[in-house]
């Protein structure tokens, strides 16, 4: 019943952002660089932001809220910059500040040698930027997220316990809501930074819980398959010595979208199956195979992401 009462929350939430979006004008208007050619409401990812206040409502704890000041910090700054634009160092603060915030919640301040938390800030504020690039395309950040929070719940519910199953049904109904009105050959919204970096933030908390707990890095590969995207595009764009920090449309699902003319949300299932196989192979067969299948996985994704340059000839 709880689960019911916060989905339709987060659906009247949603939808009293659409008025406010359509007031004060915050939308989103295609470039050469965008994968669409309509003008749609940005922001409609703000839904996971009200998510994470929700299950502060409605468990309250220390850890929800040191998690709902992180999340508002990161979620705060990516708005600024969804409406009017912020600066590149104004950003890193804030998502310093917000990682900081998770660090605490997972106890890792005193656990830690002082270059393992630098390189935790390092990786993690990395994997919330490259999720935030990785959304250009309808349902690809709702669907992937939906992949990853499924493979973290299995593993919460049925391997090792790290965290309150509603840390992460939430964001999954927020996940769904979102999707009802992204999911569309015509997007009724687009998640904007403050969706994608709000989810990403909501996703790398719960992978350094679990990492945490386990002692384990092998669950990244909860993120392997944005991650060979990611990863291979920045070493493409150096290759072609781009500046990685401006828009583009050299990932591979933009080649697939853009180029190829395949369906928004058909790419966007591809990668959400792709993520899902990835994980449960990892959940089977690492007690047996080790970090191996992490490797052949990769090399395979790898191999995979290269069909992009027969693609682009």
């Amino acid at each position: 019943m709880i689960y019911l009462i916060v989905f339709v929350l987060l659906l009247a939430a949603e939808l009293f952002y659409f008025q406010i979006a359509d007031r004060f004008n915050i939308i989103d208007k295609p470039n050469e660089r965008s994968s669409h050619n309509y003008i749609t409401i940005r922001g409609g990812g703000v839904v996971w932001w009200v998510a994470a206040l929700l299950y502060l409502l409605f468990n309250l704890s220390v850890t929800a809220g040191w998690f709902l000041a992180g999340i508002t910090l990161i979620a705060g700054v990516s708005f600024v910059d969804d409406v009017k634009g912020l600066g590149q160092k104004m950003r890193l603060l804030f998502h310093l500040l917000a990682m900081s915030c998770a660090f605490y919640l997972a106890g890792v301040f005193g656990s830690y040698p002082w270059w393992a938390i630098v390189i935790g800030y390092v990786v993690f504020i990395g994997i919330v930027n490259a999720y935030n690039f990785m959304d250009g395309i309808n349902g690809i950040t709702g669907l992937y997220s939906i992949a990853v929070l499924a493979s973290l719940q299995f593993v919460n519910l049925s391997h090792v316990h790290f965290t309150h199953p509603d840390l992460i049904w939430y964001p999954m109904l927020a996940s769904v809501v979102f999707l009802f009105f992204n999911f569309r050959k015509r997007a009724r919204c687009f998640a904007g930074d403050v969706g994608s970096v709000s989810v990403a933030f909501w996703v790398v908390t719960l992978l350094l819980l679990l990492m945490i707990k386990t002692g384990n890095l092998i669950w990244i590969g909860f993120l392997m398959v944005y991650g060979v995207d990611a990863v291979m595009t920045i070493l493409h764009r150096i290759y072609l010595k781009q500046n990685i920090m401006e828009a583009h449309r050299l990932h591979f699902y933009q080649i697939l979208a853009n180029e190829k003319h395949m369906p928004h949300r058909l790419v966007s299932l591809i990668y959400f199956t792709v993520q899902l196989v990835c994980s449960a192979l990892i959940i089977d067969l690492y007690p047996t195979l080790g970090w191996w299948i992490f490797a052949i996985l990769s090399i395979l994704l790898v191999a995979l992401y290269n069909l992009k340059f027969k693609m682009m000839k």
